[in-house]
């Protein structure tokens, strides 16, 4: 790399290094970038600028310490940060106003445990990425994301701490609700990436009301018809965009996919806001003007809180928090979760929520074998959800779609006790479930996954309120 092109970057230092290492590192590392400052970490043990045991970051921002240790390291401007004090929000707000402040395009990192430990070091990663920045360290690297301009319409994503968090029952539930809003502006049109998504981005039209024909003929045909599009198009009825992705970094960048193909197709939809519903923990690759995370209760916390879901959650604007109810999570555990999430960004809003089953057609006084990727824990509750709200009778409830040899020989007893096959667009849906309901001559209904609030939060409030958000954003930068 010419000297003409070094980015400008922020060295992230400790105290447990002997000073003198440090700069003859940095002597090193500015043939390669303009070291513009320095991140200091903690630790104090090789350190001869006074007491440097690290402050608190509001009483430090400026303070002697911070030049004496600039002197020290041989650094212009340093910002003390401490991953290690318990306060995730102020190191993010002190991480982004340094590189702000710097203009720095990268953090390198040249400290160590045991003043970064794997738990400091990626929240430290978290924020920077957040801030736009890349991070370099001895032998590992990331960059943020790739964000994609949408310059047509105003846009939102809905990404994902892991899989089967709910994340694209949370995305048809505000694709219907804010489709009817909008339906007089042109309306809403979703982009879904999937594993199973189509070779070329592919419209499915879900204005007029899919069957259970078309989902098979996809099927037979190769395709994989309870992919997320098929999901959101069957479910939300608004016009759905499938594309696919393989692979997924920590923080959220797919290996491979073909989204950035559909933005075309979107551009001219006409519609009035774009969704973009990632995979997974795999986010879209668009810049949209709103972000909402959805989560679940039932991960381990360490997977919404820790590692990038750290990044993730300061990239957002609204949590939907998922499955917040036993055998998912207790009251005590959601509390908790809520409460970490807070620690990291005070302000963002969070709904807890769970999720309840909508047949897409009447099920009532029919005896129903419903099919399920909720854990066998789960079932009993929304069995009892079709019972007392959609007047059902469950003779079985499967957990099975995505365990296709236990399927087999649910659908099996399904054919001789049911009526109506009741199936989530999952997994296995179309290519088991529905193929056994034709063989058998059953009736098959699809069955959405509601998303309902669990306390006095106005959910489809907050969401119409994210849709506000990404449209003024959206204005703002069109005027800028």
């Amino acid at each position: 790399m010419s000297r003409t092109h070094r980015p400008r970057a922020l060295v992230v230092v400790d105290g447990e290094h002997y000073p003198p290492v440090v700069r003859a590192a940095l002597d090193g590392l500015r043939d390669r970038y303009e070291v513009a400052g320095g991140l200091f970490a903690g630790g104090r043990e090789k350190l001869r600028a006074g007491d440097a045991g690290t402050p608190g970051l509001e009483a430090a921002a400026g303070s002697p310490m911070e030049a004496a240790l600039g002197t020290e390291f041989g650094l212009p401007a340093v910002t003390l940060v401490d991953p290690r004090a318990g306060d995730p929000a102020a190191v993010a707000v002190a991480v982004a106003a340094a590189i702000r402040s710097a203009g720095a395009e990268v953090v390198v990192d040249l400290s160590d445990e045991p003043v970064l430990g794997y738990r400091e070091r990626l929240l430290l990663v978290s924020a920077v990425l957040a801030a736009g920045a890349a991070y370099r360290g001895a032998d590992f690297a990331f960059d943020p994301p790739p964000r994609l301009p949408l310059r047509a319409m105003p846009s939102l994503n809905v990404i994902g701490t892991g899989k089967r968090v709910g994340k694209t029952a949370v995305a048809g539930h505000i694709a219907r609700l804010l489709d009817q809003r909008l339906r007089d502006e042109g309306g809403v049109v979703v982009v879904a990436m999937g594993r199973g998504g189509p070779p070329e981005p592919e419209v499915v039209a879900g204005r007029d009301e899919l069957d259970v024909g078309d989902l098979l003929a996809a099927s037979r045909a190769g395709r994989h018809a309870a992919s997320d599009c098929y999901e959101d198009a069957v479910f939300a009825r608004v016009p759905t965009i499938g594309c696919r992705r393989c692979g997924g970094g920590m923080a959220g960048a797919a290996f491979d996919t073909n989204v950035t193909a559909a933005l075309p197709l979107v551009e001219s939809s006409d519609a009035a806001l774009a969704i973009f519903e990632g995979s997974g923990a795999v986010a879209p690759p668009v810049a949209a003007g709103a972000t909402l995370c959805v989560a679940g209760a039932a991960q381990p916390p360490g997977y919404v809180t820790g590692y990038l879901g750290t990044f993730r959650l300061l990239m957002s604007d609204l949590v939907v928090l998922t499955m917040c109810e036993p055998p998912f999570a207790t009251a005590d555990e959601v509390r908790a979760l809520i409460d970490g999430v807070r620690a990291i960004k005070p302000g963002l809003e969070i709904v807890p929520t769970v999720f309840r089953p909508r047949p897409t057609r009447p099920v009532r006084g029919r005896r129903v074998a419903y099919f399920s990727t909720a854990p066998a824990a789960a079932l009993p509750a929304l069995a009892a959800a079709l019972a007392d709200e959609h007047g059902a009778e469950v003779v079985l409830a499967s957990p099975d779609l995505a365990d296709r040899a236990a399927l087999a020989g649910a659908v099996s007893r399904a054919a001789a006790d049911a009526e109506v096959f009741l199936t989530e667009i999952k997994a296995a849906a179309i290519d088991v479930v529905a193929e056994a309901a034709a063989a058998a001559g059953r009736e098959l209904v699809f069955c959405d996954n509601e998303p309902r609030a669990v306390d006095a939060s106005d959910l489809d409030g907050r969401l119409s309120a994210l849709a506000d958000t990404a449209r003024a954003r959206f204005e703002e930068w069109s005027d800028g």
